[in-house]
Parts: C-alpha cells; structure tokens; sequence
C-alpha cells in the first residue's frame, strides 16, 4: 500500500504509524519545545486579523444608531425615531434597508471564505492572510467616501471579502504555529483580537458622535483603514507554518527548520513526523469539500456546521451589532447609549483574556458549558425586565435601564469565556491536514451565513418578538449546551495532528466512525 510513495517518505511515514500506534495502545507521545519569541510574534501578528473583523462587528451598530448618518442615508428610519410617536419602541429602526447595510458584508464574507479555501491551500495561509488584509482596506476608504448607499453597501461588501479570506486563513494559521500543550492560549488570541476591535470602534463611535457638523461617521467608517494596513504590513513578515511548507512543496528540510525555530529545540522529529503522514494522507485528496462528507470525518462535519451556529443563535450579534440601537430601544439617550456600548466592549476584552488563561487548563467543555448556562440566566432575566417594565410607547425607569445593562454585560461575559474564542478555537483544532482548509472554510461559511440571517432579521425580529426575543435566544443557549454536554469530546492537550483519535474514544462517535483497515486508514483519504 505504501510502494507508490518515494523511499524517504515512506520512511518518514513509517515511523509516523508507528507513533500513532504506540498512542493506540495506551502510550504517550509529547512533542518537545517551549514558548519561543519568534512564535508569539508570528501569533500575535496573524491574530491581528482579528481586529479588522471585530472593528467591522463594533462599528456597525454605532454608526447605525447616529442621528446624522441616519438623516442622510436612511431619512425614512430618522423620520420614525424623530417624529413617529404612535409607533412601538421596538420598531423604529426596523429597516431592511438598513439592516442590509449591516448584512451584506457577511454575505460577501460568505462567498470570499470559499474561495479563500483554495488560496490557503495551494498558496500557503499567509497570502490569504494578506488578500484579506487588501481588501478590508479598499473597503474601508469606500466606506468613509461614501455619497450614497450604494457606495456604502459596496464598501461593505469590500469589507466581507477582507473577513472572509482572514476568518478562513488566521484560525488556521494560530493552530498550525501555536505548540499543543498552549494551542488554546494562542488561538484564543484571534477572539481576544475580536474583542479589542470591538471595543476600539465602540471608543471611536462614542468619540465622533461628538463631532460638530454631523461627519464623524465618516472617521469611524474610515478608522477600519487602521488594522487593515497593520495587518497587512505585518503578514510581509511572517513565515508559513511547518503544515503548509509540507502540504505545497514537500520541502522536509525547510518544514524541519521552521519546527525548530518555532519549537526552540533541535529534537522536533516525533512532530514532523506526524506532520509528514497527514501531508502525504492530503496529497492523495483531490476534492477536499467531496471527500469532508465521507463517514470517516462525520464528526468533524457536524462540528464544523453546529459550533458556528450555535455560536450565532446565541445572540451575540444582537449585541454586537446593534447594542446602541437596542439601548436607544430602552430610552437611553444616543450618547449614553454608545457608552454603554463601550461597557460592554471592555467587559467582552477582559473576558476573553480569562478564557484565554483558562482554556488550556479546564478544558473547552467546561468553558463551553459554564457561559453557556450563564448567558441564558441573563438572557431569561433582561428578557423578563423588558417584559414587565418596557411598554410599546413608555421608557424603561433608569434603574430598570441600567439592570438590563448590568444583564448586558453579564452575558458578554458568559459568551466571551466560551462561545466566542471556543467557537474558533475548537474548529481550528480538530480537522485533518487532508480537509482542514475545507473544514475551516465551512465553519467560516456557517458563521457568515446565519450572521447574515440574523443581521438581516434582527429589526424586524426585535418589532415582533419585542421583549421575547431574549428568551427566543435563552432557549438556544440551553439547547447548545446539551449538545456540548453530549457530543463535544474534549480537546485539550490533545496533538493537532493526533486529533482524530479523540472521535474513537467518544461514546457516540465511536458508534458512527467505521472501523478501516488500519494500513488503508493510514494512507488513503
């Protein structure tokens, strides 16, 4: 079965079976090396693609909520919120137009994530990297120019393709680079990116709401210029990841230099090992997107359909996009409500850094399943408040408004030590070298394509469902959970490349993965 394989390949993969094996068998295998500077730096820079997507996520809604960005290209929404007093609370900025606005970049990232697919895997994670960072900058200038809302709309589009090619790529990037044992901490880094690029647009929309003359949406629209070149000017500097070096050009020499750059040890060869084995297993791969469907890898397919949409139908777009809108909602004021906006944003970072500093100890279930828990509890109570408090035409009491804030950043909390960073990491972690950009392109796609529903929706939803869209949310939450509980084996510690034997071992995944000839499984896709 091996003889089509050149003699040093055959070898290399011999020796890898031979450690997959001994794991089979109840023995242990750690790759050595350390936390080396050069790899921090190749992290923290790709991570920074997390940024142009979290600005983007941020500077939406506050734009949204402001009155003269509104009057110029939404009058018909600034006319209901201005003069409107017959209309409910919850449906003055119900606009599909406006939504769209909103939307059309994650549509545009949906599409881009596919084709960003290809371009990691044939050309290597960074030029994905630097054709998202490209394009997030055109899409910045279009924006902060904008006369008309096609222009506007465009310029969001521009912005999609950006997040979709760095969604796809940076994830990746992290895992390949990061050493096993600190995967978490490191890839957690892209969500911590997120955080930060949220509550960065939310200090620039609280600051040029200020602006006299009604132009500061300009700035803020213009500002995602900011992490785009850094993005950009960085990605110049990083190297491929060992995988990828193998994957494109088979170069042992130039993969087994990087290990020990990366690494920080001489002794990398029990890891190249491994890298080779999934390398050769990927070459023989000719539709990756055909060949993620087969039994073999159900499980990863779930995962990669169910984590990102779960990690929406939670219901943090709601307050990612438009917590300005739904503060207004509540009759805060549109200054008070951008920094209540900006609350949240620091609430989101500092969790995100705890989950980063736990996640590599107790794990990614429990994360998952204690913010998951937390969020319905606040989902439950701020739904309950509105219920009892908020009328169609009334304003909430203040002490009832700041409760709901309170509940607000209880909840950012719950998601940004779970669901948030977990939501990239564990898809990031768990898929094969011969699927892996596939994998990540479906998870990315997920992601976009209910993103894009609910932003699409939200208004119209929060009109209807009113003070129920909360507990609509809740009852995800607690679904979610449950699913966790039951079918998420744990990741942690576990070799990137040693992934797959975490499925065998599951209770229920171990019913659906069929059993293959071990020299078959080993070599064929």
């Amino acid at each position: 079965m091996l003889s089509f394989i050149s003699s040093p390949y055959r070898v290399l993969l011999q020796k890898a079976m031979a450690v997959g094996e001994a794991i089979e068998n109840g023995g242990t295998c750690r790759y050595n090396g350390r936390i080396t500077p050069f790899v921090v730096f190749a992290c923290a820079v790709a991570a920074t693609g997390g940024i142009i997507f979290g600005y983007d996520i941020g500077i939406s809604g506050g734009v949204t909520s402001m009155e003269p960005f509104l009057k110029k290209f939404f009058p018909k929404v600034y006319d209901k919120m201005r003069e409107d007093t017959k209309l409910s609370n919850y449906c003055k900025f119900d606009s599909q137009l406006l939504t769209l606005f909103t939307s059309s970049l994650y549509i545009a990232g949906l599409v881009a994530s596919f084709f960003a697919s290809s371009v990691t895997r044939y050309f290597g994670r960074r030029p994905s990297i630097l054709a998202g960072g490209a394009a997030f900058l055109a899409g910045s200038a279009l924006g902060g120019a904008a006369s008309n809302v096609a222009m506007l709309i465009f310029g969001r589009v521009l912005l999609g393709i950006g997040v979709g090619f760095a969604n796809q790529s940076v994830p990746l990037y992290i895992s390949e680079m990061a050493p096993p044992r600190h995967r978490g901490f490191f890839n957690n880094g892209f969500e911590l990116c997120i955080g930060i690029g949220v509550l960065f647009a939310n200090l620039i929309n609280y600051g040029t709401e200020k602006i006299e003359g009604g132009w500061g949406w300009r700035i803020s629209l213009a500002m995602a210029a900011v992490p785009a070149t850094t993005l950009i000017f960085g990605a110049f500097f990083l190297p491929e990841t060992p995988n990828s070096l193998i994957q494109r050009s088979s170069d042992i020499d130039k993969a087994k230099s990087m290990l020990r750059r990366i690494r920080g040890t001489d002794d990398v060869q029990a890891e190249l090992d491994d890298l080779v084995k999934a390398s050769l297993i990927s070459k023989t791969v000719r539709h990756p997107f055909r060949n993620i469907i087969k039994r073999k890898y159900r499980p990863q397919l779930v995962m990669s359909i169910a984590i990102p949409f779960f990690q929406i139908v939670t219901g943090i777009n709601v307050i990612s996009f438009y917590a300005p809108v739904l503060f207004r909602t509540i009759g805060l004021g549109e200054s008070a409500s951008l920094l209540s906006a900006v609350i949240t944003g620091i609430v989101g970072a500092v969790s995100i850094f705890i989950c980063m500093l736990l996640v590599d100890k107790l794990g990614r279930r429990k994360l998952f399943m204690i913010g998951g828990l937390q969020m319905l509890a606040a989902q439950l109570m701020a739904g309950g408040i509105m219920a009892a408090k908020l009328g169609d035409h009334s304003e909430i009491s203040k002490p009832y408004a700041y409760s709901v804030i309170v509940l607000v950043c209880i909840y950012v909390a719950g998601f940004c030590w779970s669901w948030g960073p977990l939501g990239w990491l564990v898809p990031s972690e768990i898929f094969p070298l011969e699927i892996r950009s596939a994998g990540q392109s479906i998870t990315v796609a997920v992601g976009f394509l209910f993103t894009y529903l609910v932003a699409q929706t939200f208004l119209s939803m929060l009109c209807h469902f009113k003070s129920g869209l909360f507990f609509f949310f809740g009852g995800w939450a607690a679904i979610m959970t449950v699913f966790v509980h039951l079918f998420l084996p744990e990741t942690k510690n576990v070799p990137i490349e040693q992934m797959d034997k975490i499925w065998r071992e599951h209770w229920f995944w171990k019913k659906i993965v069929a059993e293959i000839d071990a020299k078959t499984d080993k070599i064929e896709a």
